[in-house]
């Protein structure tokens, strides 16, 4: 999934785009893609969801028009799960005054701990001022009453060098449902011929997560398939 390698506001500024720049012949009967990682950890909203061990991420992605669909998962090691799946769905496409927009809904399933799993709804926007990608999300959960933000900044130095930044914030966790809190990385991402590369530092201002909420440097190597 992509907002699971970076923020999905920037990701929206990037890619949102490309849904409407492609000729809809192309898109006619859709388009697939697919992706593969290893990360040193996973790292979701600051904190780590494998215990700081290393993980075996992938997706697959499908786009036709201004719908998409996808599947997404990880090794994860928390509360009795082994395996986190993601599936979402939405919408995105891009204004003639260059506003890209997404809405959609995300489940997170743990097969092995499925009294973990939950919805969220989004919806983001994102533009570009300068050299620079802008991109805001808000994700809401309706069952546990929680509410998520998501604000990104990044740039391309070169053709495949970038750099971005992002803050998020629980505004409200849902009676207790969660700890109220932000966090923060800086990243930067090279793209090869063979392979992609991230290397992000992660922190938050929680009190509660003990050694999985501590800050760390996480380098993931991706491929596009």
């Amino acid at each position: 999934m992509m907002g699971k390698m970076i923020s999905r506001g920037l990701a929206l500024a990037m890619v949102a785009g490309a849904f409407t720049a492609a000729a809809p012949a192309a898109l006619a009967e859709g388009e697939f893609s697919g992706n593969v990682a290893l990360t040193t950890d996973y790292v979701w909203r600051g904190v780590s969801q494998n215990n700081e061990n290393p993980a075996i991420q992938g997706g697959f992605d499908y786009a036709n028009g201004l719908f998409y669909a996808g599947t997404w998962a990880s090794i994860v090691d928390f509360g009795g799960a082994n395996m986190e799946l993601d599936l979402y769905g939405g919408f995105a496409g891009e204004t003639e005054g260059g506003l890209s927009w997404d809405v959609g809904v995300i489940g997170y399933v743990y097969p092995d701990a499925d009294d973990l799993d939950f919805i969220e709804l989004y919806g983001g926007l994102g533009t570009t001022l300068g050299a620079v990608d802008l991109g805001g999300y808000i994700y809401i959960d309706p069952d546990n009453e929680t509410t998520y933000v998501d604000f990104t900044a990044g740039f391309a130095a070169t053709d495949t060098l970038g750099f971005d930044a992002s803050v998020g914030s629980y505004l409200d966790g849902g009676d207790g449902f969660v700890e109220e809190f932000t966090n923060y990385s800086l990243g930067a991402t090279l793209s090869t011929e063979y392979v992609d590369f991230d290397l992000r530092f992660w922190g938050n201002d929680g009190d509660s997560f003990g050694d999985v909420g501590d800050e760390r440097v996480v380098l993931t190597v991706s491929r596009s398939l």
